[in-house]
């Protein structure tokens, strides 16, 4: 039997290749990390928020070393209609000193310096090179992968694919259950508008390297999904986030959407001016654990948005953070699977009690029923308008009437809004159960 190339070739160089490569190279074993781009970064489009905290177990004082834009201390969540909009806006110090909460960032910066990491470890990264398929033994086993370089395949103990959203590795070993027209993938569609530094800190209210994250929800026409608004140094990132078969049944172009957006009476003073510097859009899992596929087969382990590893659960959107705790806990099962001589499903079984122990699946199972919620017609449509409603009413002073009172307020805006009050108080105890 012919020896394999490496002990672990790794498919994808995201955060999730990126940590997988590293845990793997620092334990001893041969690594290959594979990145169909020029460089690491070069195809990914997300700027966003990263929650770093996960790093402290692979890069000490993480935070004096990675490639951040600015440290997020404000988050707010708007719901809107067309001419209303209401933000619960929060603010704290603690958020704006290590070792920190959140931080926006580019994926370019962001890629690179993991990869960085990776190859100082002994990772080889691989670059300009797509992995084309499986190599298989004659038990079925995963034993590398075919690229389409002039040398060929490169073969391996393991495969972590961390291949992206509708992962050809991981359907092409049979871990992904079929999935109809799209229902669990949402299309983010994002601009990068430049403004300059000292408008951006005037505008939204910061200092230094202070930044915020503004989550929206109404902004979408009904379309299950949301919007987002991230500061960056000398830009800020706009963009949607639409439901695939509800886009495409709404028949309506994503960027008539954004635009929108952009001029909605609380967006449009906070992007005046903005020049556009790339527009972008980008599938991305958002079905929540009910949607992963099986994340270990034989020879192969799964990671990252190739596992579905997306928490869109409203007030928590989440993914950076999983794919790089999930890629490290690949990396560490894939090296003691090579150690130990049993590269089958069973020899790699511990990368599931790991993801099991760890925040990465037991976030994902505690809000599983989070996404169906969030991505529900009332939630969608009808409670933006049904909360400001309430609230101008609660504000509004029609002297010389008295003030109507908040059971009177929200009978009349469940009228108007043809929600009925019994659906309201269940999807209220369905939320208890999910946020809980």
């Amino acid at each position: 039997m012919t020896e394999p190339m490496f002990d672990v070739v790794v498919v994808g160089a995201g955060p999730a290749g990126c940590a997988a490569a590293l845990e793997a190279a620092r334990a001893g074993r041969s690594v290959a990390l594979v990145e169909r781009g020029p460089y690491p970064g070069a195809k990914n489009v997300y700027g966003g928020v990263v929650y770093g905290r996960v790093l402290d177990e692979l890069v000490p004082r993480w935070w004096e070393l990675m490639p951040v834009q600015r440290w997020v201390t404000r988050r707010s969540t708007m719901l809107m209609t067309g001419t209303q909009a209401l933000t619960v806006d929060f603010r704290t110090e603690d958020w704006g000193r290590p070792p920190y909460n959140g931080a926006t960032a580019f994926r370019a910066d962001l890629d690179g310096w993991l990869a960085s990491l990776a190859q100082d470890a002994g990772a080889v990264l691989v670059p300009s090179t797509v992995a084309t398929g499986l190599l298989r033994d004659a038990r079925g086993r995963v034993t590398g992968v075919s690229t389409d370089r002039p040398d060929g395949d490169l073969t391996a103990g393991v495969v972590i694919a961390c291949d992206g959203v509708n992962s050809f590795l991981a359907k092409e070993a049979g871990l992904f259950r079929p999935e109809p027209g799209g229902r669990h993938l949402t299309l983010g569609v994002k601009e990068t508008l430049a403004l300059p530094r000292e408008t951006i800190e005037e505008r939204f209210a910061l200092t230094g390297r202070d930044g915020l994250d503004l989550e929206i929800l109404g902004c979408t026409r009904g379309i299950p999904g949301g919007g987002f608004l991230y500061t960056n140094l000398d830009s800020v990132s706009i963009g949607v986030v639409l439901g695939l078969p509800g886009l495409a049944s709404a028949k309506v172009r994503p960027e008539e959407l954004l635009t929108d957006l952009k001029a909605h009476p609380a967006i449009a003073p906070l992007v005046r001016g903005g020049r556009l510097t790339e527009y972008a859009a980008h599938l991305i899992p958002e079905g929540g654990y009910d949607s992963m596929p099986e994340l270990v087969g034989d020879g192969i382990l799964v990671a990252g948005d190739a596992a579905a590893m997306c928490l869109a659960a409203g007030i928590w959107l989440e993914g950076v953070n999983f794919a790089l705790g999930a890629g490290m806990y690949a990396g560490r099962a894939a090296a003691a699977a090579v150690a130990s001589g049993d590269t089958s499903a069973t020899g790699l079984a511990g990368y599931r009690r790991l993801l099991e122990d760890s925040f990465v699946l037991a976030d994902h199972r505690k809000l599983r029923r989070a996404p169906g919620l969030v991505f529900s017609e009332r939630v969608q449509r009808q409670y933006p308008g049904l909360v400001c409603d309430v609230v101008q009413g609660m504000f509004q002073v029609d002297n010389p009437r008295p003030k109507p009172g908040l059971r009177r307020l929200l009978t009349r805006a469940a009228r108007d809004r043809r929600v009925r009050l019994r659906h309201l108080l269940s999807d209220t105890l369905t939320g208890l159960r999910s946020f809980g």
